[in-house]
């Protein structure tokens, strides 16, 4: 059964999706906070997993970003990493309210670039006891180094000037300037960033998976606020809670699993996807069954008690 819920994030009302296995409890269920790619919504992937989980008797929370989808926060369309970490402690806290939650039993997944962010929000938050990630990406670290880690320093460089120039012209009050995080066309998008911006254009731009809500734009000032952050800084303390890494075989992105894997102190697991590339991992079946069939081994032994 899906809900539709709200809760505050560091004052920011922010929207999301209650899944609840169907048929009797016999007492609170662990939980799973689940959170979305870079400009995706809970009507995507998020949910996709979320409802798969319940459907295995989780109860799953998937939520849009704060400035983004239903969530409020002014200006739409912003990316800001520190905020993205505070709302998934926000859902975590959201669900220790729940009288269908046992409190004591709550885990993160993170997908695409919310696998940054559960990483940094579960180092600094022990109320989450495991942890999974899909086609992890650190997103700050994917603006500043590529998706591939050999982007040119350069190209950074002159998005910090934009950003610069964007606060200047917000000040000045020319409105919030923002950019396009899709070009027009599926051979544009191949241009631009090969056969990982194509995916992803046909993911976000095409019937297969487009919502209204999603975000076809960020805010320049997004950039400034992805400089200094990084998704895989601390990851070594989420130790000795479980990590879970699951990564497509063919994932463009996935140097930046193997890094954060590396840096993990234990207990920890890099799960390969054969034939999977970051993003048929969103909504696939051949490869969304087995890691959802993962992950559902990686929450009832760690979650312990799952009924």
């Amino acid at each position: 059964m899906r809900t539709n819920v709200s809760f505050p994030s560091a004052g920011i009302t922010i929207a999301g999706h209650l899944y609840t296995p169907d048929g009797e409890a016999g007492g609170p269920r662990p939980a799973i906070v689940v959170g979305h790619p870079g400009s995706g919504v809970k009507e995507q992937t998020a949910g996709l997993y979320a409802r798969r989980l319940a459907d295995q008797g989780f109860v799953t929370l998937a939520f849009d970003a704060a400035y983004q989808g239903e969530s409020g926060g002014e200006p739409r369309g912003l990316e800001d990493p520190a905020q993205r970490v505070e709302d998934i402690k926000a859902a975590v806290s959201f669900l220790t309210t729940r009288e269908e939650v046992d409190a004591d039993r709550i885990g993160a997944l993170g997908i695409c670039a919310s696998g940054g962010y559960a990483l940094t929000a579960t180092a600094s938050d022990h109320r989450v006891k495991a942890v999974g990630t899909v086609s992890a990406v650190d997103i700050a670290r994917q603006f500043r180094e590529g998706a591939d880690g050999t982007q040119d320093p350069a190209v950074f460089q002159t998005m910090l000037d934009a950003a610069a120039a964007s606060r200047t012209a917000e000040a000045r009050g020319e409105g919030v300037p923002a950019f396009p995080l899709f070009p027009g066309t599926a051979e544009e998008a191949y241009a631009a960033g090969g056969e990982h911006g194509a995916e992803g254009f046909e993911y976000y731009r095409t019937p297969r998976a487009e919502h209204p809500r999603a975000a076809r734009s960020f805010t320049w000032s997004s950039v400034d606020r992805m400089a200094f952050f990084d998704g895989f800084r601390f990851v070594g303390l989420i130790a000795p809670r479980p990590l879970l890494l699951i990564v497509g075989r063919e994932a463009v992105t996935s140097w930046m699993s193997v890094e954060a894997f590396q840096n993990a102190r234990g207990p920890k697991e890099l799960h390969w996807v054969d034939g999977a590339s970051h993003v048929d991992l969103y909504d696939k079946e051949p490869y969304v069954g087995p890691a959802v069939a993962k992950l559902t081994d990686f929450f009832r032994t760690h979650l312990a008690g799952t009924r």
